[in-house]
């Protein structure tokens, strides 16, 4: 489908400023590190910084004029405070990249929601978790597109699901074709979001996304035309992840992990951004 001037003018400029806040947000780090090797607990407390890699959305961190937001953020702040460290949180875009940082050492953790599958488990080791969430169909709504809505999850085969690039939930979808015997076809969008996803299946530009469910509520009011409600996959939990070789990081993380999610605070955090 070929795309309006106006609707590629918003896509860029949604782009443009994911891309221009990750880069000012490593360039104003004046302790920003060469990456050499991942770090442990040891080392990390030796350079007094945390570096942390997240998402940059309405749930997970946010800028909002001079204020930094999110979930994630708000989380990882409060684990650096509480072991003396300064944290550097800087906002990929790319479930890859973000992989790749932390094998190559330029993060420490990977602050953002990772399913807690075998798959993922070979590659990486994950803290406890943290939330419970599933992945969710994006379509536009009966009234909106009957020719291409879908009532259940049957209707998915030879049908393509847009996601973002290497998301975890290509795993989910490959698992599900093979659970309605059929195929169902991927295509990963490299420079755009779940919120430009999100946006393209509204106006029409593509039929189908797969998303976290708590982003596209996140979403949802600005896109009235979208349906959410064909869950993907089942209920998971979704946990933080770190370098097989910073064992000591993640006993750290599940520790405190463990005594900060049964205190106020966390919940009056978890409120804030997932509600009740």
């Amino acid at each position: 489908m070929k795309l309006s001037t106006s609707k590629i003018i918003k896509y860029v400029i949604i782009g443009i400023t994911a891309v221009l806040l990750a880069t000012l947000w490593s360039r104003i780090s004046s302790k920003k590190e060469t990456a050499s090797h991942p770090r442990d607990y040891k080392e990390i407390v030796a350079s007094g910084l945390l570096r942390a890699v997240t998402e940059y959305n309405a749930i997970s961190f946010y800028a909002d004029g001079d204020t930094v937001s999110g979930f994630n953020y708000e989380l990882i702040e409060a684990f650096a405070r509480n072991k003396g460290l300064e944290v550097e949180v800087t906002p990929e875009m790319s479930y890859e990249k973000r992989l790749q940082g932390l094998s190559d050492g330029t993060y420490d953790i990977i602050a953002y929601d990772i399913p807690t599958t075998n798959q993922l488990k070979d590659s990486l080791l994950l803290t406890e978790p943290i939330v419970l969430t599933k992945q969710v169909l994006i379509q536009r709504k009966a009234e909106q597109d009957s020719t291409t809505y879908i009532k259940s999850q049957l209707d998915l085969a030879h049908k393509t699901l847009h996601v973002v690039k290497g998301s975890p939930a290509i795993m989910r979808i490959r698992n599900l074709g093979n659970e309605i015997a059929d195929t169902i076809y991927t295509r990963e969008i490299e420079k755009y979001s779940s919120e430009q996803l999100m946006a393209m299946v509204a106006h029409g530009d593509i039929d189908y996304a797969v998303t976290d469910e708590t982003i596209a509520r996140a979403y949802i009011d600005s896109f009235p035309q979208l349906d959410i409600n064909t869950g993907i996959s089942f209920t998971l939990f979704y946990s933080w992840g770190v370098s097989k070789q910073s064992p000591e990081l993640l006993d750290s993380l599940n520790t405190w992990l463990n005594d900060f999610t049964k205190k106020a605070a966390y919940k009056k955090i978890y409120q804030k951004y997932y509600g009740q």
